[in-house]
């Protein structure tokens, strides 16, 4: 299939929504794969698809079965492509546009920053993660009903990230005096665990624990 390109047959086999690399939204259903096919499946990749041998794909237990150390990850239970951590030139320009853009409608104390990480919505609070010049990740966050280009109602910087597993999970930790904030992301997860967990500790004791969901 990916040999011909058959976009109406590949939108089967994947699983929605197909995350991509925050801000570019993620690919919500086959109609929107076979439009974008080409942004995330380029020759480079679908030449590295159609000449792996058995041995590039290895099954990581619940995680599913993976080519490459996670360039594609495949759900072992329905076949289906669940995550594709490949991006194009086309996605390149698309996500530098988007960042512009976002930038334009960010607080002004925010529009400083290297990389983007995601935004996400949790219970109480909207929450964005950037990636800040010197490598370290910076954390803002508002009420729920807030947006972004209103004042935050806490902003911090140093943020230590931590991989967890060759599945593209990590941990983003922030320090705050007596307080400890993690942000969990889950990439590849079990189908019933969030998408990203905040988790707040006072003097090391959990004072706070809310689950979250990404937005574009």
């Amino acid at each position: 299939m990916f040999k011909t390109k058959n976009t109406d047959q590949l939108a089967k086999l994947i699983n929605y929504p197909l995350e991509r690399t925050y801000p570019i939204p993620s690919i919500k259903s086959e109609a929107d794969f076979k439009l974008r096919f080409s942004e995330v499946f380029d020759d480079t990749l679908v030449a590295l698809i159609t000449n792996s041998t058995l041995d590039q794909w290895e099954e990581i237990g619940w995680r599913g079965i993976m080519l490459d150390d996670g360039i594609i990850w495949i759900d072992s239970a329905n076949g289906k492509i669940k995550a594709v951590n490949h991006q194009s030139e086309l996605e390149k320009k698309k996500r530098a546009a988007l960042i512009a853009e976002e930038k334009e409608n960010l607080h002004n104390s925010l529009k400083t920053f290297e990389n983007p990480i995601f935004k996400l919505k949790t219970k109480n609070y909207l929450i964005r993660i950037d990636q800040l010049a010197n490598h370290t990740y910076r954390y803002a966050s508002w009420k729920v009903t807030e947006n972004q280009a209103s004042k935050p109602d806490l902003i911090l910087n140093d943020g230590d990230y931590e991989f967890q597993g060759n599945g593209g999970n990590y941990a983003i930790t922030f320090i705050n005096g007596i307080y400890t904030y993690n942000i969990y992301r889950n990439s590849i997860s079990k189908d019933d665990a969030p998408e990203v967990t905040l988790e707040v500790l006072k003097n090391d004791q959990v004072v706070l624990t809310e689950h979250g969901k990404l937005i574009d």
